[in-house]
This record gives structure tokens, sequence and C-alpha cells, in this order.
């Protein structure tokens, strides 16, 4: 089994834990969302257009900070945490964008436990 697959393999096995979980399949941007509130460490009712793009935008920088492409400046005085990018991202074909976020997502998982 080469490393794709068992990417994939692993993801699958994600997927299924979060229907489990949430009674639907979610696609990257739900569990983009999902990280992203569980970072801010607030539910609530509802959230705005721009707080769910902030949210997804969290959930990437978090993801990305565990292997060294930002680091985590602080929170401002809502609680919304701030990152700061230390190096370049790696340019990559979108498929390939594909995998490396969901190799981060898994790792994020594995770490935080579902």
């Amino acid at each position: 089994m080469n490393v794709q697959d068992d990417l994939q393999v692993r993801w699958w096995n994600l997927e299924a834990k979060l229907v489990e979980r949430f009674g639907k399949k979610p696609d990257m941007e739900t569990i983009l969302f999902l990280i992203g509130i569980q970072e801010l460490g607030e539910v609530k009712e509802k959230f705005s257009k721009e707080q769910k793009q902030d949210l997804m935008h969290v959930a990437v920088c978090s993801l990305l900070a565990q292997s060294g492409y930002y680091e985590l400046e602080g929170r401002d005085p809502d609680g919304w945490p701030h990152f700061r990018q230390l190096k370049d991202l790696p340019i990559l074909p979108p498929n390939e964008q594909e995998l490396f976020l969901k190799d981060h997502v898994l790792l994020y998982f594995d770490k935080n436990e579902l």
C-alpha cells in the first residue's frame, strides 16, 4: 500500500467517525469549520458569514502550525486566535494541495482524539 492509499483509508475512517457523530458526511469546508470552532473554544448558536470564513482560516492556520508553517501569536480581546506565518507554504498542484491538507487534518484528529 502506498502513502496515498494509506492516507485515503485513514480519511475514510475519519469520515466514518464524523458521520457516526454528526449523522452525515462532512465536506472539507465543514471539517475546517468544526476545527475552527474547536480552536476558538466557543460554540455559538449562529456565526456570521465572515465569522465562518474566519473560523476556517483559524483551522487552516492551526492545522499548518503542526508542521511549523504558522505559530499562534495570541488571542484578541474577543478570544479569537491570531497566527504568524513562519515559512512559505509549498507550491503544489490542486490535487496535492488537498492531500497536504487532508494529511494535516488527520494529524490534528489523531492528536486531539475525535
